[in-house]
């Protein structure tokens, strides 16, 4: 039974999974933001790579046309290069920037918006030299069910991409075999083409081993996280409120309650008892309510106080057992009487105001 409560089979609860985000722990594949990242470059070099390739062209030949090797020093070959450097900058620019922007935004289509405030804390114990070795023995350990995954995966990607690699050259291996004795424009051509196929070839399987990698990812977190049944019943303890103090709460505020209930019973007019066990204390001001107002009640104990306080304060006690126990069960205190105790309850009233010459 023991065992049972120590063993972590219990889906982690949304708290838990709150503060695992908290401190950048969070299921992320690597592999699927390479695979995504890849893909992009090759489509911007796809969509950019003309007009970048014909700018540098432009700017090479311009630069080794008017460059004389005898007129350049030491001293001035920073500031001969430096324009045309700045003019690279430019050219590639936009290139880098999408490459940028698209990297933010795969990387936010694992994460979401997540800021690990606890990530950034430094932590001094983790630069010690045997926290360091630890960590370097852990990652070397291929006998580690995690580490043993991971070089797995490896072998596997590093033969699934030979396989296509090998495959895309074997298919074209007539146009390669042709391009012996060929102009180099034709030779860039057919290589470039080979080149390209074989980049989106690797993209697409890629990007299918890092959907795959994602949901491992995701369940291997998911299992990492995973609570015992105590740590669970101890969450929603917090998230809910020890049930002792709750308790301890409830008590003090009826007794805050009683308190302020039992300064009302020496302005009651009557109270009306079953004679022991109930008691409520009536009030009836016809200029400020329709009917009489139970300003308190008890059973037992609070009952014989409000009897206690009655009596000190001149306050008539009626005994009528029925009447007691209905205005103790269906009228709750400060709210008036209901109409099918107006009769009994008024019988009562003149009685006590005859008593006292009203």
């Amino acid at each position: 039974m023991a065992n049972d409560q120590n063993e972590k089979t219990e889906e982690a609860t949304p708290k838990r999974k709150q503060k695992e985000r908290e401190k950048g722990h969070i299921a992320k594949s690597q592999d699927f933001t390479s695979s995504l990242m890849l893909t992009l470059g090759v489509g911007l070099m796809f969509a950019m790579g003309s007009g970048m390739q014909e700018k540098l062209s432009t700017m090479l030949i311009t630069t080794l046309s008017q460059l004389n090797p005898k007129n350049i020093s030491q001293t001035d070959a920073i500031a001969i290069l430096a324009p045309y450097m700045v003019d690279y900058a430019q050219i590639t620019f936009l290139f880098f920037a999408f490459l940028a922007l698209g990297a933010i935004l795969i990387i936010r289509l694992q994460t979401g918006a997540l800021f690990a405030k606890e990530a950034l804390k430094p932590n001094f114990q983790k630069l010690s030299p045997a926290n360091t070795l630890k960590s370097l023995i852990d990652k070397i350990n291929i006998f580690k069910p995690r580490q043993l995954v991971e070089l797995l995966k490896s072998i596997i990607k590093t033969i699934v991409v030979a396989a296509v690699g090998f495959n895309v050259i074997m298919k074209r291996k007539d146009e390669l075999f042709g391009l012996i004795g060929a102009d180099p424009a034709t030779g860039f051509s057919v290589i470039g083409s080979v080149i390209f196929e074989l980049l989106m070839s690797l993209c697409v399987l890629l990007i299918i081993i890092g959907i795959i990698d994602r949901y491992y990812q995701v369940w291997e977190y998911n299992k990492s996280i995973k609570m015992t049944k105590q740590e669970v019943k101890d969450e929603w303890k917090n998230i809910e409120g020890d049930p002792k103090i709750k308790g301890k709460i409830r008590s003090f505020q009826m007794k805050i309650m009683q308190q302020k209930m039992m300064t009302k019973v020496k302005d009651a007019d009557v109270v009306v008892v079953n004679p022991t066990h109930f008691a409520v204390a009536l009030m009836y001001d016809p200029n400020k309510v329709p009917a009489p107002v139970v300003v308190a009640k008890g059973v037992d104990f609070v009952a014989f106080k409000i009897r206690e306080i009655a009596k000190n304060n001149g306050i008539p006690i009626v005994e009528n057992k029925p009447l007691a126990r209905s205005l103790y069960k269906l009228v709750e205190v400060d709210h008036i009487i209901p109409q099918e105790l107006y009769t009994a309850v008024a019988e009562i009233l003149h009685y006590v105001y005859t008593q006292k010459g009203k």
